[in-house]
């Protein structure tokens, strides 16, 4: 009887150990499918387009100088009317044009330490902004401006604070393509690789789009917008 309970025991013992061979087996052989499954390539795509700006945005800035605070205030309300005029007369909207409170500067508050007495004491700086979806009726304008400088207006050069805009706002119109395009792109390359590798490309593993950048296309044209995204894409490769 206890001959029997033993041989029992021993045949159960090896039939464990060959069960759990065997599951190790299948297991390294199922890690290795699933190595395999692994295998992948990460690409860029590229989509890049140009467009022309859909707004403007023009401030036209002047300066005005007197010793009376009253005649410059008069001044100033001369030119801007005068401005104004020449915008409606081109076909410019009113509802286009708005105009910001004059900047007055007393000189005769800042003159310590100065050793020579400013010729006018007071001197204001006043800016009539143009904001218009029409580019092609108000860039004609700007070259003509110079019309107005021959009345006695004297226009502020272009610096940072009074430089024109050129906006581009249609980026949700063109997103969706240029996603598509990035990602058309990206799988190109990655089926350029796979065959490179004698590898077949599968499907995406996983994706992630990059941010959308508008620039001006060159400082000459700003009012032509270079508008760039680049997706990163995961492929699954197998043989």
């Amino acid at each position: 009887m206890l001959t029997e309970t033993k041989t029992s025991a021993f045949l159960l013992g090896v039939f464990i150990f060959l069960g759990l061979l065997s599951l190790g087996y299948l297991l390294a052989d199922a890690a290795i499918e699933v190595k395999k499954c692994e295998r992948s390539v990460t690409v860029k795509g590229l989509s890049e387009r140009e467009f022309d700006a859909d707004i403007v945005i023009w401030p036209i800035q002047f300066t005005q100088a007197n010793n009376s605070l009253v005649d410059l205030y008069n001044a100033v309300d001369d030119s801007t009317g005068q401005i104004k005029d020449f915008l409606v007369k081109n076909a410019i909207s009113p509802d286009e044009i708005t105009v910001s409170s004059p900047a007055i500067t007393d000189k005769s508050a800042r003159e310590f330490g100065q050793t020579e007495k400013a010729e006018f004491r007071y001197t204001a700086t006043q800016t009539v902004t143009v904001y218009s979806k029409n580019i092609k009726k108000v860039q004609p304008l700007m070259n003509s401006l110079s019309e107005l400088g021959k009345s006695g207006i004297a226009f502020s050069g272009e610096d940072y604070q009074v430089k024109t805009e050129y906006l581009f706002t249609r980026l949700n119109e063109v997103k969706p393509e240029m996603i598509e395009e990035a990602t058309r792109n990206a799988r190109e390359v990655a089926g350029k690789f796979a065959a490179d590798s004698n590898s077949k490309l599968g499907k995406i593993k996983q994706a992630s789009q990059g941010q959308f950048s508008i620039e001006d296309r060159d400082k000459n044209n700003p009012h032509i917008k270079k508008v760039r995204v680049v997706s990163t894409v995961e492929y699954y490769l197998s043989d």
